[in-house]
């Protein structure tokens, strides 16, 4: 057979081809992951291929700038001030802590509050260590918060900003949730009073308990230390004290002690800071 012969089949098919990609739409569907070359297009050699591969600018892809710095989150949504978190059952018998701790609360909760309030804001992951610790700064009052948080470029949390980022937008008890877990977060112990009746340092690492996690990405909110935050709408400032392992009544997001004052300082306190984000 002539080459020429050969050549005339050939050409034919690739102007079908070429005449078919030439069309407009039609009801057909054309899956294009199993085509290597475009309808109508002549495949290149291997060697133009790694050519032009080569030759091809590399595209990094775009890292968007952080908000807020590498050892803090962002935290931003719509707030509830006013929150019922309808607790369906007590964990202890009647008594004197009946209700100090509950096992399943309603969900969702609700919100009493005529409009939630938008909130964006950058909080430390963890309570504060010191350079060095393997534990979060403990025997800390809020006059040493505010020192410390501000010698860092950050600021004392306000308690609304504590209660949102543990809780999130679902309004949760617990940061992991609307049914207690005893092995979640750094909290219900019994063993907390030595025997010249001082509190135990119960302390752990911020990584000891990994379910111990909020909505954000915030840890040991429930549990572990007592952290100083700032009342909202306070003057001058008032604190508050917020988490804690030895408490069982402040081991949920909204729970907060008032009565005690900023140089107040104990082996359970601490503190985590916030900041205004980029």
């Amino acid at each position: 057979m002539s080459r020429s012969s050969l050549l005339v089949p050939a050409l034919l098919v690739i102007s079908g081809l070429t005449s078919c990609a030439d069309r407009g739409p039609t009801s057909q569907k054309v899956h294009l992951s199993h085509l290597s070359t475009p309808v109508g297009a002549v495949a290149p050699t291997s060697d133009q291929t790694l050519a032009a591969t080569l030759e091809a600018p590399a595209t990094l892809a775009k890292e968007e700038p952080s908000a807020c710095p590498d050892d803090m989150v962002l935290v931003e949504g719509s707030y509830c001030p006013d929150v019922e978190q309808r607790c369906l059952r007590w964990m202890d018998p009647p008594g004197r802590y009946h209700e100090f701790r509950c096992a399943q609360y309603a969900q969702p909760a609700t919100c009493r509050s005529a409009q939630r309030v938008k909130l964006r804001f950058c909080m430390d992951r963890d309570e504060y260590t010191a350079p060095g610790s393997t534990l979060p700064e403990n025997d800390q009052s809020f006059n040493d918060a505010v020192k410390t948080c501000g010698s860092l470029g950050k600021r004392v949390c306000q308690e609304s900003e504590w209660n949102f980022a543990c809780e999130g937008e679902e309004m949760r008890p617990y940061p992991y949730g609307f049914a207690r877990d005893a092995t979640a977060c750094n909290a219900d112990h019994t063993d907390l009073v030595d025997d010249a009746g001082k509190l135990k340092d119960r302390r752990a690492p911020s990584d000891a308990y990994p379910r111990c996690v909020s909505p954000f990405g915030v840890r040991n909110l429930s549990g572990n230390l007592e952290e100083m935050v700032a009342i909202d709408g306070t003057s001058p400032v008032r604190p508050a004290m917020k988490g804690a392992y030895w408490q069982p009544s402040r081991n949920f997001c909204r729970a907060a002690q008032t009565a005690h004052d900023a140089v107040y300082h104990g082996t359970e306190t601490g503190f985590r800071c916030c900041s205004d984000p980029e």
